[in-house]
């Protein structure tokens, strides 16, 4: 099952990347070369991905986190834009470091949530706790005082929510 998942992932990403190199949308010889190279990577990645394949293959999974990346994560990003915009156009800024409490099951939650904090700009996340159920982000501009907040949502808006539901 994990070889399919992998398989099938590679392959239609491989597809994606290449769609459009000659007149029609793929040559023979780009097909061929994707089969090959996703049969590698799946044959490679099979260990990895494990007993979670049948995630990768939900296409309701795929649906949610494409929901996730126009809607809210797509939102925060522009909202964040503008914040740094401004924030460079004043010049007040009040950067540092914040252990950010998260409550998250597993590792896909961490990596979900962490990669949407730092894809934001003025956050950044540093380091992952499990053991601490913590994130500690380098935010540009702390407000004051959310030195030492209380829960993830001064940092990561709904993001936390999100993690939660496609690391599932």
């Amino acid at each position: 099952m994990a070889f399919i998942a992998a398989f099938i992932w590679c392959y239609i990403l491989w597809l994606g990347l290449t769609a459009g190199s000659s007149g029609l949308l793929w040559s023979s010889e780009e097909l061929i070369a994707g089969l090959l190279f996703s049969a590698v990577v799946a044959y490679t990645t099979k260990g990895i991905i494990g007993e979670k394949a049948s995630r990768f293959l939900n296409p309701i999974k795929w649906l949610e986190f494409i929901v996730y990346s126009i809607g809210p994560l797509f939102l925060g990003m522009v909202k964040a834009n503008f914040h740094v915009a401004w924030l460079v156009i004043t010049g007040k800024i009040r950067p540092g470091i914040v252990r950010v409490p998260v409550d998250l099951e597993n590792d896909a939650q961490y990596t979900i949530l962490s990669n949407s904090i730092t894809l934001t700009p003025g956050t950044l996340t540093i380091d992952a706790c499990p053991e601490e159920k913590a994130l500690y982000v380098h935010w540009i501009d702390i407000p004051e005082g959310l030195e030492r907040p209380e829960n993830s949502e001064p940092v990561s808006g709904s993001f936390e929510k999100w993690a939660r539901r496609l690391g599932r």
